[in-house]
């Protein structure tokens, strides 16, 4: 991507850029760290492809048949023209097991209501461990969710620039009237105990990979709000290549309005277009279980890596 111009892809905003095994993606949705050609960090991301050829194999926390298009560019050598193609290992999707307090066995509350819950009819918001809104957009997700009458589940962080009191963040009695309705936690939930849950029917993520995983691999469909880092690439993957999320419009304009937030829950849990978000889902993630288990091509990736990392220690070039 990099070859094909010579300005910073900050400069040129949504104009699209190409690269094997991806659907085209807008030069301002790249890693932010590499949106300044100058930068330093963008000097040294522009050696890793380099390096990489230079490896003895990439390790991918994904599967094949999840990302085919993707897999197959760099395995035929299509993202490594004229320099050595190094292995492929995918061996996902791997979710990392929930952490607990040490000695704790108490169940958090959020699972407890979420027990109250018809099937598939809770959105669950959450943003990752630094995902935080502006109080302004605080309140304009409240209203928008208030509006959409859903049920919801919303992990909120605290502004920075704001009060951390629940009444003070958001619209003045929001919090009554959808108590019926809705549950609001301050900070943390276990994120992929809520997702595993029979009773999540969506899941408002800002498309951290991890994050993507766990929903994949509990079936959830993802409404994408993209906030930082390589995020806004991973939601044209899952938007436009792998088709299991469909974004929040706003997110690239620093703000998701009321109207767009109680819309886009709304179709995501009541509408056609939402039910085939969800059979899609359903079937990446008999897809990933499947690559996973004892006969699966993630199982027996991690089984030849193991192989070769034997091998290169008995031949001492590990």
């Amino acid at each position: 991507m990099d070859e094909q111009t010579t300005l910073s892809f900050r400069d040129l905003g949504g104009d699209l850029v190409h690269a094997p095994g991806l659907p085209p993606i807008p030069a301002d949705h790249l890693p932010a760290f590499t949106l300044d050609r100058n930068s330093l960090s963008t000097s040294l991301f522009r050696d890793v492809p380099h390096q990489l050829c230079n490896s003895q194999g990439i390790i991918v926390n994904s599967c094949r048949s999840l990302e085919p298009r993707a897999a197959d560019a760099i395995v035929s050598g299509l993202c490594t023209p004229g320099r050595p193609t190094p292995r492929l290992y995918c061996i996902g999707p791997l979710v990392k097991p929930e952490e607990v307090g040490v000695g704790t066995t108490e169940r958090h509350e959020c699972l407890a209501w979420l027990d109250g819950q018809p099937k598939a009819s809770v959105v669950f918001l959450c943003f990752g461990s630094s995902g935080r809104f502006s109080a302004e957009q605080v309140k304009q997700t409240a209203a928008g969710l208030e509006t959409s009458g859903q049920r919801f589940l919303w992990v909120v962080r605290r502004p920075a620039e704001g009060d951390d009191h629940l009444d003070v963040l958001f619209p003045n009695g929001f919090l009554h009237r959808t108590k019926e309705r809705g549950l609001v936690v301050m900070s943390w939930a276990p994120q992929r105990q809520v997702l595993a849950h029979g009773a999540i029917g969506g899941f408002v993520t800002h498309c951290g990979w991890n994050s993507v995983l766990e929903a994949v691999m509990a079936g959830v469909p993802m409404l994408a709000w993209p906030l930082y880092a390589e995020q806004r690439m991973n939601k044209v993957l899952l938007v436009d290549g792998m088709q299991l999320a469909v974004a929040m419009d706003g997110y690239d304009r620093q703000m998701v309005e009321a109207q767009e937030v109680a819309a886009k829950v709304s179709w995501l849990i009541e509408s056609g277009g939402g039910r085939e978000l969800r059979q899609r889902t359903h079937a990446a993630m008999r897809v990933a279980k499947e690559a996973l288990g004892n006969a699966g091509e993630s199982t027996a990736a991690l089984v030849q890596l193991a192989r070769q990392w034997k091998n290169a220690d008995q031949d001492g070039t590990c």
